[in-house]
């Protein structure tokens, strides 16, 4: 064999063996990440989060089938579901898991997993549920995003009070099990007295207890009513929108979903804006970014929810400054 042909045989044999090579490297590098979404609800009660969250993962230059995929598991409404859903995204091999929407996920994440990256959304206090150790330091494997939620309770209660003026006498619907069902309640409690009014706690941690709740709120003559924040009450949200109507009694809730199931009024937290934020946040940490070196983040984007058709229904005329103040009305 000539000199020149041997050098070319041999290269071309080196070629070869070196095209296996990066094919099977490419393959391994194009290998699709995949986001563990756990939720608390259902993918139809949780569209509108779904969407927002959807636009922050593009923001970061992730699309749902084109560069990442997206492993779902849904509690529907069960917090008792939510460790076995956890440790069940942990052994599929997530690259990140996403916990939105509650502190019970989170928690439930968390327990799952030091290793795996979790991003939450929460309107809770993070550092107080146990999720990190501060907000600008979070350590660990987690970090995500907060709402004004809780601090909003007075606001809440004030604009109730202008929508129903005549109601003298307010329930304040409490999930008893949230840890922060006492303090809550205390500080509403002084707020009505500085309004007047008089605000009886109710209390509610099943399904079971709404009917009791609302017989004391007629045996009590209440002319209105204020949910209190909490992951169970937010899983309810169609059946306490419908029961407020039923009864006829205008409610001021925390989260525009209840307004979306057809409940009168909300204030607090824009879902929208806080779950879009845990996208980016997803994204940064596909990209390679540690949760450790993420600092929570705290959206401070609130918005006034106000359906007119169930105020019609209920014979209520919504003051015009509360229109003004509307982010959005539903007709």
């Amino acid at each position: 064999m000539k000199r020149r042909e041997f050098i070319r045989l041999l290269c071309g044999a080196a070629a070869g063996s070196s095209m296996h090579r990066p094919l099977a490297a490419r393959a391994q590098q194009q290998a699709m990440p995949v986001i563990g979404y756990l939720g608390a609800a259902t993918p139809e009660q949780w569209a509108v989060r779904l969407h927002a969250f959807r636009r922050g993962l593009s923001e970061a230059g992730y699309v749902e089938g084109r560069n990442v995929a997206i492993e779902y598991r849904w509690a529907d409404s069960r917090t008792d579901r939510l460790e076995a859903l956890a440790a069940d995204l942990v052994r599929s091999q997530v690259n990140v898991i996403v916990a939105p929407g509650s502190a019970p996920a989170a928690l439930a994440a968390k327990s799952a997993t030091t290793t795996i990256p979790i991003v939450f959304e929460t309107g809770a206090d993070p550092v107080a549920v146990g999720l990190v150790a501060s907000l600008n330091r979070p350590g660990g494997n987690l970090t995500g995003v907060t709402a004004l939620s809780f601090d909003l309770g007075p606001k809440r209660l004030e604009l109730l009070h202008e929508l129903a003026p005549t109601a003298t006498t307010v329930g304040l619907l409490v999930n008893p099990s949230s840890p922060y069902a006492q303090a809550l309640t205390n500080g509403m409690q002084q707020e009505a007295r500085v309004l007047g009014l008089q605000l009886h706690a109710l209390h509610a941690s099943a399904d079971s207890d709404f009917d009791t709740v609302f017989a004391t709120l007629a045996q009590l003559r209440a002319g209105a009513l204020l949910t209190n924040p909490d992951a169970f009450l937010n899983s309810r949200s169609k059946q306490l929108a419908a029961l407020t109507v039923r009864h006829g009694v205008p409610t001021v809730f925390h989260f525009r979903e209840f307004v979306s199931a057809g409940g009168l009024m909300s204030y607090g937290g824009s879902i929208e804006d806080t779950h879009r934020l845990a996208g980016v946040y997803t994204g940064r940490i596909l990209k390679g970014e540690k949760p450790s070196d993420l600092a929570v983040q705290q959206s401070s984007k609130v918005e006034l929810i106000i359906n007119l058709k169930t105020a019609k229904a209920l014979g209520l005329s919504v003051p015009i400054t509360l229109l003004a103040l509307a982010d959005e009305m539903i007709q």
